[in-house]
Parts: structure tokens; sequence; C-alpha cells
């Protein structure tokens, strides 16, 4: 507990941001979702034949998984904040939509004879009978799309939207969980007030003499009650329109020169805002930050569509995954692999490939100390013998890769007992706890030297090289020549030991990713503290 308040004492100013930024994404994509709701539930409350197709859309969007979701929106709508909060709208419009049906359908017949008995047309109807005897049932759906909405925002830092997922997903990729829990925590208690604000306001559009109080309030006491609950749906209007046009300022109008992105490991976010402070000190560009994206494609997608402008990537990753290589590659020297990736892509995606910072983080396998010396292993070769007697733990994007896992099991014809998924740092606990035996790791992951697990040689090279570097979108890197020369002191610049080091301060020690890319850069003499003053 003292870890994670001191975490929060020292990072209150950050979380603070993040929690705005919640707030905002989560009220602006509520509103559109009421906006969208309501008036369409109620022209299909009326239409059979429009109600089924319309709840069978709402209930299928509901029912694909949130993160498939915005995988599919993302080569569409881009990243950031609209496209999470078209994802958080689609999954929100089915409660609000239910609610708005069943409130205006379940009204007594008697009550719409009688108003129509009195002389009022269908839209008085509307407004003065239906739609007040069915604001209660419909407020319930919009108060379960609310506190829904604040969970399922979470996922948006995967994009680069911001939020308090954005400290929950570092946290589970540095094993920090002083950073998780101060992103669950802030997140629980916002769906706790989302719900509590909301029962207010259903309760302020409920009529009062719907109320079982309201007999005994006199007529005094009836009117002073109204222009209370005035106040509280012009205060939450107020709170809604304000967040809303802020968020869609800062979206729309807060331009800046460049769009620096990353993954979301942590070695590439470490990178990332090394890019981002070089370019700062030595340009006079406006950067904004886009950092872990999530994976690959989300992040080279951003790349090509000129979501962002930059970001660091594997040579050996844009051979595999991004140009589509055979699974088996033959074996490059570094130099081959660098000079191949660097023309397809220019030739086929208009992407160009800086100069690499050094380091090689290619894939290897990994077992704990005790299977290695139960198995006697050294190498790759070693581990075939035994492998079907042993576990395999890998990401879900190793497990479908061309050099992953099909590409090992068909060059040294292992075949594993069992293939478990895990993202980031949960293999490491899954390996560590008994869970699985041999797992995936980076040559430069600082989790190897925290568990000291053994590394097995690729003894028949199947992993090509995997040197980092930035691959720059060609407009941006014609626009702007002075970005290829704010970072080129990162030429060779930093060596495997180096990278693991700087991997290991944040997964071990638990520093900012930020803080330790400027110290490091800092330290090198390659900015000054002045640079940073602005």
């Amino acid at each position: 507990m003292s870890g994670l308040l001191a975490y929060v004492q020292d990072q209150q100013q950050y979380i603070g941001l993040l929690l705005l930024s919640h707030i905002q994404l989560t009220l602006l994509s509520v509103a559109i979702a009421v906006c969208i709701g309501v008036p369409l539930g109620i022209y299909i409350s009326e239409r059979e034949r429009l109600l089924r197709p319309v709840m069978g859309f709402a209930n299928l969007a509901q029912a694909i998984p949130s993160l498939a979701l915005l995988g599919f929106l993302v080569p569409y709508m881009g990243i950031g904040a609209v496209t999470a909060v078209a994802m958080v709208v689609l999954y929100s419009l089915l409660p609000i939509l239910k609610n708005t049906c069943t409130g205006l359908r379940n009204i007594s017949a008697d009550t719409l004879e009688a108003a129509k008995g009195i002389g009022m047309t269908d839209m008085q109807v509307l407004f003065k009978v239906r739609l007040p005897l069915a604001l209660p049932v419909i407020m319930a759906g919009i108060r379960i799309s609310s506190v829904t909405a604040v969970g399922l925002m979470t996922i948006a830092a995967y994009i680069g939207a911001g939020g308090l997922g954005t400290l929950v997903i570092s946290g589970i990729q540095t094993d920090n969980p002083n950073m998780i829990l101060a992103g669950a925590i802030p997140a629980c208690c916002l769906a706790l007030l989302m719900d509590f604000l909301m029962s207010k306001v259903e309760t302020a559009v409920t009529p009062v003499s719907l109320r079982p109080a309201s007999k005994k309030m006199s007529k005094e006491s009836l009117e002073r009650t109204k222009q209370h609950h005035k106040r509280i749906l012009a205060v939450a209007g107020m709170i809604v329109i304000i967040s809303s046009g802020y968020l869609l300022s800062h979206e729309f109008l807060n331009k800046h020169d460049l769009r620096i992105g990353s993954k979301d490991a942590t070695e590439s976010v470490i990178i990332g805002n090394m890019l981002s402070d070089l370019i700062e000190a030595k340009t006079d560009l406006k950067v904004e930050r886009k950092l872990a994206l999530g994976g690959t494609m989300i992040a080279f997608e951003a790349l090509r569509s000129g979501e962002i402008d930059l970001y660091p990537e594997y040579t050996g990753t844009g051979y595999s995954t991004i140009l589509e290589k055979v699974s088996c590659a033959p074996v490059f020297t570094p130099d081959e692999m660098y000079t191949l990736v660097k023309q397809q892509m220019r030739d086929t995606h208009q992407i160009e490939l800086l100069e690499s910072f050094g380091f090689n983080n290619t894939y290897v396998l990994a077992v704990t100390q005790a299977t290695a010396a139960k198995y006697h292993l050294k190498t790759m070769t070693d581990l075939t013998r035994v492998s079907h007697n042993l576990r395999f733990g890998c990401s879900p994007e190793f497990a479908a890769r061309d050099d992953g896992l099909p590409g090992i099991e068909k060059t040294y014809g292992m075949t594993f007992k069992s293939v478990n998924n895990f993202s980031g740092t949960l293999m490491y606990t899954a390996i560590t706890s008994d869970n699985v035996d041999v797992i995936t790791a980076f040559s430069t992951d600082g989790l190897l030297q925290k568990y000291d697990l053994v590394l097995l040689e690729d003894d028949k090279n199947f992993f090509p090289p995997y040197y980092m570097l930035p691959f720059v979108n060609g407009k941006t890197n014609a626009e702007y020549p002075e970005i290829a020369q704010a970072l080129s002191v990162l030429s060779s610049a930093i060596d495997d030991a180096t990278m693991q080091k700087l991997n290991y301060e944040v997964v071990e020690k638990g520093r900012d990713r930020a803080e330790v890319a400027r110290t490091f850069l800092l330290e090198r003499g390659l900015v000054k503290p002045e640079d940073f003053k602005n």
C-alpha cells in the first residue's frame, strides 16, 4: 500500500490528466449514444419491421469482443479518441435502445386512449404522456450504459486515446502492480460515481406524480422539488457539453507538426520517448506522443495512414510480419536485412527507414534454471527432444506470426504438449508459477535479468535480425528532413546490454519510461536540461 501511495504522490499530475481524459471520453461517448439511441428507440418502438433488425444489430455489436471491435475500426477510422468513442458508443447502444423501446411499449393502452380522447395530437402524446412515463425506464438503460462505458474506455489506451487504461496497460507491460492499481482504482471509483450521479438524474427526470412521496408533499414543496431537479439536469448538461467541447477541440484544433508513436512493449515506449525528446530538443517541431498503441499492425497501419508520422520498429518484424515474407527466412546479415527491408518498405508502402539504434532485440526461447538442468537444455535443438512433454507460453501475435511458433515448429520439428497465450509480462508470471515450461522472450528484456531465466541458443539461426530503428512516413520524411538529422545521434548508440539495463530500470525498479529515456539522453550528452524548459 505504501508503494501505491508513493507512486500516486509522485505521479499525481499525470494520473489527474489521465483521469480527466477518461471522464471526457466517457461523457462524450454516453452523450452520443443517448442522442442516437433514444430517438432511434422512439422511432422503432412502433415499427415492428424495423424493431427486430435494429435490435439484432445492437445485440451483435455488443456480442463482439471489445478488442476485436477496436481492431476492426482502426483501419477505417485510424487511432485516437474518435475511434475509441465510436467503439464505446456501439457498445452503449443496446441498453439505451432496449429500455427506450420497453418503456414506450409498456405504457397502458387506456392511458394513451385517454390522451387521444382529450384531443392530443400524436406529438403531444409522445412528449407529454409517453416520454414522461417512459423516462425512468430509459434512464435505467442510460445508467447501465454509463457505468459500462467507464470500464470499456480503459482499452482506449491501446490506440493512443489516453485515459486510465494507459496506467493499467503500462503496469501490465512493466510488471508494476502499483501502476495497475493507480489506474484501476480511479476507474472503479469513477464507475461508482457515474452510477450515483445517473441515479440522481434518473430521479430528477421521473415525473413528480409518479414518486411515492409526492402524495404527501405540498404544492410549494412540489414546486421546489421541480426547480431543484431542473438545476440538477442543467448542471449535468453543462458538464457533458463542456467536457465534450474540450475533448473535440483538443482532438481537432490542437494540431502538432509530428505525431510519434510506439508499440505497447516497454522497450518500444522507452525508445518512442527518446525520439520525441530528441526532436523537441533539436528542432522547432511540435510533437504529440501517441505511445503504447498495441501490436505491430496497429502501429504500422497508423503510420501508413498518416495517423502517426514515425515509430520505432524492428527489421525482422518488418520483414516477416509487415512484408509477409516466408516463414523460414534465409539467413541474412544485419546489413542485408536492413537493405532489403528499407528498399521494399519504400517501394511498397512509401515508408522510409532511418539508421539503426544498434541493439538486436531478437526472439529467444527461455526456460527456468530447474527446467534447463532437468532436461539438459542449452540449444533449441536440445528442446526438440523433449518439447512434447513441455507447455509453451507466448503472445497471441507470436503464435500466428510466420517468424513465430509456426516457423519454429517447421524448422526444428518440435511439437509442444500445449500452447498457452499470454500478453506481455504475464508470460514471466506463468513460467515462474509453473503454469508453462517454455516462453518466448526478447534478448534485451529486463525481466530476463529479474527472473534469472536460461536463454536457449537458436543454433539453426531461425530468427532473423531484429534491429530497432525509426520507421518514418515518406511524406513526413520529405517535408521535415531535420528529423533524420536530429535522430542520427542515436545511430549505433545503444547496444544489447544497455537496452536490457534500460528495460530493467522500468520493470524491476519501477521507474517511469519517459524518465528512463530522458535520463539516458542526458547522461550521454545527447540533450541538455535547458532543452526541455519549455
